[in-house]
């Protein structure tokens, strides 16, 4: 996130320390020192009541909700004193160290790390932290669950609370992941440490500690759909009415928008939303905005985000052009609808910045005509996507062809 123009006044020195269910006993001394020598210490309730009164004797100050916009004022505040702000476990991990770093900068913070919670699950479960992925629910949707959800992997759930576990299992049910085991740890670290599992299908566990981290062995049902990991996704997955860029056509859209972690696509003409919700699903750092002019359809987006586990899919009711104004600039631009709208092409390509990549697909004669013309003053590639359906012919098999699409991918460069 881009810090403020101006800096933010800083404290004389500020130490992030990261705590564990054990509290103070667990501290290393480099950590209880800058909290014994801080005359402030912001955090948690539940952090701050770790602290013993005999050790650490600065104000002690809860954090605000909402806790970001908090930030800038408090460090201004405490400016030119000691100040120590406490998170749980690695506060680089998820945590409140990445804000403070993002708002301060990284000179004027000092951080010093507890092991993470996903560092303390993996080591009871045996599990390579390596070789496992995590997703955050604090403060998310469990949606975002669903695109980690593969037959055989294993994903440790940040929990939000008592009720994400059963959550977690209702999800999964739903998803087709019923036969998957989950573990909850509790406590991890402390005195109080405890687990219990079962299969999320069978879920049947009363909300626990709110302190939790969820450990799923994910197992597929036999008769759930099978969605991989790369573009292409069966066009059953997708609520629609026929407004649908089709399986093979969005596998080759994808390829020529080509995604990155962290750029941001403009999906024009959303239709059920698969380009914006495929892009996402490369990675979880991508962004995209769905345009859709008809509410029906984008309320459908919505819904496929959602249940394709990219909730984060953010979906702009209106037409283009017009609804691209406010918009952040995009890395690339998919024009799946409206072609010939009256200024689209020229809004589109003047809001890519040089590298960026602008993606279009059209199946009329008056929109190719169109694509023709920008290819020939910008260059880039011009293809003819034809894909053909075995089908019974009477007692024998045929080929019915689906209808064409032309698509032109061109990548912005200095010289256009």
């Amino acid at each position: 996130m881009t810090p403020p123009a101006s800096p933010t006044p800083v404290p004389t020195a500020v130490s992030v320390v990261g705590i564990g269910a054990d509290g103070w006993p667990g501290l290393p001394e480099t950590a209880r020192s800058a909290l014994r020598a801080a005359e402030a210490v912001i955090g948690g309730p539940r952090q701050l009541a770790l602290l013993p009164d005999t050790e650490c004797a600065g104000e002690r100050v809860p954090w605000p909700s909402p806790l970001r916009p908090a930030v800038p004022g408090l460090l201004a505040r405490y400016a030119g004193r000691r100040l120590a702000v406490l998170a749980s476990g690695d506060p680089m991990f998820y945590g409140i160290g990445r804000t403070l770093t993002e708002i301060a900068g990284a000179a004027a913070v000092r951080v010093l790390p507890h092991p993470s919670s996903t560092s303390y699950a993996c080591a009871r479960l045996g599990w390579p932290v390596e070789e496992t992925e995590v997703v955050t629910l604090v403060g998310r949707p469990a949606d975002r669950l669903t695109a980690a959800l593969h037959d055989g992997r294993r994903i440790l759930v940040l929990s939000a609370g008592a009720d994400t576990p059963a959550e977690v299992a209702a999800l999964l049910t739903e998803r087709g992941f019923g036969p998957s085991r989950l573990t909850v740890l509790e406590q991890l670290g402390g005195d109080a440490e405890t687990a219990y599992d079962g299969t999320a299908a069978r879920w049947d566990h009363p909300p626990g500690d709110p302190l939790n981290v969820i450990a799923v062995e994910c197992r597929r049902a036999p008769d759930a759909a099978r969605l991989g990991a790369v573009p292409g996704l069966p066009d059953t997955a997708y609520e629609n009415d026929g407004q649908l860029t089709k399986r093979h056509v969005r596998a080759a859209t994808l390829a020529a928008l080509a995604p990155a972690p962290g750029e941001l696509l403009w999906d024009i003409g959303g239709g059920s939303g698969s380009i914006g919700v495929e892009w996402l699903r490369t990675h979880p750092s991508c962004r995209a905005y769905a345009v859709e002019r008809d509410t029906g359809r984008a309320e459908r987006i919505g819904r496929n985000a959602a249940r394709l586990g990219v909730p984060q899919l953010t979906v702009v009711t209106g037409p283009a052009p017009a609804a691209l104004a406010e918009l952040p600039t995009p890395d690339a631009v998919f024009i799946g609808g409206g072609l010939t709208a009256p200024g689209l092409l020229d809004t589109c390509w003047d809001a890519l910045p040089v590298g960026g990549r602008l993606v279009a697909n059209t199946v009329t004669l008056e929109s190719e005509a169109l694509l023709a013309t920008w290819y020939r003053r910008h260059g880039g590639e011009l293809v003819k996507l034809a894909v053909a359906h075995a089908v019974p012919v009477g007692g024998f098999t045929g080929w019915r062809q689906a209808m064409p699409v032309t698509q032109w991918s061109v990548t912005k460069t200095a010289e256009l």
